[in-house]
């Protein structure tokens, strides 16, 4: 089955492209029958915020985000950048706008960038003849346009079927052997009555990984990003498991829509989320948005994993309740609150009360006489002359106003927040980026008094990758000189106070850094009794990180990208036990993907 598809993936790079459109399907239960030289009538604008919704990719994100910023203020029909993923047509929208405003200065670059983002979102373009058709089609029914191996398209059901692939290979300096990713898989999306909207991804993969991420995967007894695993070959450092992702989306208005799926979300405009992001597995949910007026209302109710272990049974159950509101209050200025609560009930039960979605939480959770994980605090964005973007993040874990003026570094301040700014066509400079942030998270939050009840999921964090009692400042820089060339530079400056571990590995004494820790493993004093006070952010073993990624991407063909790639990290501490944490490794890799987003490692 594998030659087969690698046979198939290795002769579509090679078909050439042209002019021609692929016709609507006919009106009728008439299949598989198209007409390569009929026109095709231009598409109606979509009537809702629709059904499916562009994969995240961080990628992909940016070039969104950039003319999100350059193109004017969040509308009704244009992404709203808060809370991802970005619906399709909105996104479709966007592009098509940039293409017809004749005001545009259009670099070379951005009307490439404009042009596949309508073509990869055709079914929501009104227009997408002209930058999607494709030369001679695979045997008349494949590649009748240039973004997808087969698809339908007529007024009441669009289909779209894409194989999967990711290879990658390359070397660590501080590990013998090849590292690769090897993924093969297939993507189906579609539409039913321009309201009903299905999605689903799946693949296999293998691969072998850095030192540093076996390290996290050692710790932890995950591979990050994923859920069910096993050793490849019997092999420490090889990982085997398949990647699953799915959903139901029904488009109920203009204003409303109803997502029933697995997978992942991501709330705010920064690079990292404190609030909620993607770095987890996949987990199930069931997700309202409403946008109306200037406000966009999301819920999010989610099944999660408390605990798991490598085996066949049931794994024990926890659940999610959260919600995000967010308020234009200029055009150029938005600001968004947010609650969350975290909780489980013995082997697993919902709590309905949660699933009332105008109804603070916290007052819930009172009333039950539970002691649930509560979470809540706001972020913002404002735009400045479509150039610039300032944003940021605040999370409220425990708040203790006596304590936090009296300075002692309580245990209960639970605190985190987020500051960036976003530049683009720098000095003038078209299609050239940067991108700054700082984050800042204090000891022990996210974590709480066992694992049904602190934020993370499948053995991962909800939030930021390395969990907490750190400050992060990164910065990315991306410059597209020509068309199909991207250069991105990402570097990431940490202080993490990290656990007190045996020689072993094992955490012996908790200094808030692991989120999967309970909280009341924390120091104690001479007596034996538990420290209150006095932990401030970086306490335990300071650990420095020093973490560089250059990366050139050249997209050979519509989602078909090539990646050189080159890591450079450096981590300095020492741990009482274990001694001193210096170590530095470069990891260059050469990777090719279609139709799927790059594999990182940020942590």
């Amino acid at each position: 089955m594998r030659k087969p598809l690698l046979l198939l993936a290795t002769f579509a790079l090679l078909l050439p492209t042209s002019q021609v459109v692929a016709q609507t399907t006919p009106e009728g239960p008439v299949y598989l029958r198209f007409d390569v030289t009929a026109k095709k009538p231009a598409r109606p604008p979509h009537p809702n915020q629709g059904p499916t919704y562009v994969p995240l990719d961080a990628d992909i994100y940016r070039l969104i985000d950039r003319y999100a910023i350059k193109y004017g203020p969040d509308s009704l029909s244009d992404p709203h950048t808060s809370v991802k993923p970005y619906t399709r047509a909105s996104v479709a929208r966007l592009a098509e706008r940039i293409l017809q405003d004749s005001t545009a200065d259009l670099s070379p670059s951005d009307r490439f960038n404009a042009e596949y983002l309508v073509r990869d979102n055709w079914n929501y373009a009104s227009e997408d003849s002209a930058v999607n058709a494709s030369k001679r089609p695979f045997l008349k029914h494949f590649y009748r346009n240039q973004s997808d191996l087969f698809h339908v398209d007529n007024p009441d059901f669009t289909l779209r079927v894409n194989p999967v692939l990711g290879l990658q290979v390359g070397k660590d300096s501080d590990i013998s052997g090849l590292r690769y990713v090897n993924t093969r898989g297939v993507q189906v999306e579609g539409t039913i009555d321009k309201k009903l909207g299905f999605y689903t991804f799946l693949a296999d993969n293998q691969i072998a990984v850095p030192l540093y991420v076996q390290r996290r995967v050692q710790r932890d007894n995950i591979v990050p990003h994923e859920a069910f695993w096993k050793y490849y070959k019997d092999k420490p450092d090889q990982y085997d498991f398949l990647s699953g992702r799915g959903y139901l989306t029904y488009a109920a208005s203009k204003h409303i829509n109803l997502q029933f799926g697995y997978d992942r979300n991501f709330i705010g405009n920064g690079y990292r989320s404190l609030i909620l992001s993607d770095y987890a597995a996949p987990y199930l949910f069931l997700k309202i948005n409403t946008r109306i007026w200037k406000f966009n209302y999301q819920n999010l109710f989610a099944e999660m994993t408390a605990e798991k272990a490598n085996r066949d049974t049931i794994y024990q159950k926890k659940y999610f309740a959260f919600h995000h509101l967010s308020l234009d209050v200029t055009p150029n200025f938005n600001i968004g609150v947010f609650e969350s609560i975290v909780f489980g009930r013995g082997k697993g039960r919902f709590e309905l009360q949660y699933l009332n979605p105008i109804i603070f939480y916290r007052s819930i959770e009172q009333a039950v006489g539970s002691n649930d994980n509560a979470l809540l605090g706001l972020d913002f964005k404002w735009n400045i002359k479509k150039r610039v973007q300032l944003y940021g993040q605040l999370v409220l874990d425990e708040f203790v106003i006596s304590e936090v003026r009296a300075g002692l570094g309580s245990w209960r301040n639970k605190q985190a927040f987020q500051l960036g700014a976003k530049y683009i066509d720098v000095a003038g400079i078209k299609n050239l980026d940067i991108q700054g942030e700082f984050n800042y998270i204090r000891p022990y939050t996210y974590q709480h008094a066992d694992s049904y009840r602190n934020y993370q999921h499948y053995g991962q964090p909800l939030a930021h990758p390395m969990g907490a009692n750190l400050y992060e400042l990164l910065g990315i820089v991306s410059y597209q000189p020509i068309p199909r060339l991207n250069l991105v530079a990402k570097g990431f400056l940490s202080t993490q106070g990290n656990d007190i571990t045996s020689l072993n590995g094992v955490p012996l004494t908790n200094f808030g850094s692991n989120v999967l820790l309970p909280y009341t493993n924390r120091p104690r004093d001479a007596n034996g009794n538990i420290l209150e006070a006095g932990f401030f952010t970086g306490d335990g073993v300071k650990t420095h990180l020093i973490h560089a990624d250059l990366t050139a991407t050249y997209q050979a063909r519509h989602n078909v990208w090539v990646d050189a790639k080159l890591i450079m990290r450096r981590v300095t501490g020492t741990d009482p036990n274990v001694g001193n944490l210096t170590n530095s490794d470069v990891f260059p890799s050469l990777g090719v993907r279609w139709n799927i987003a790059q594999r990182v490692h940020e942590f």
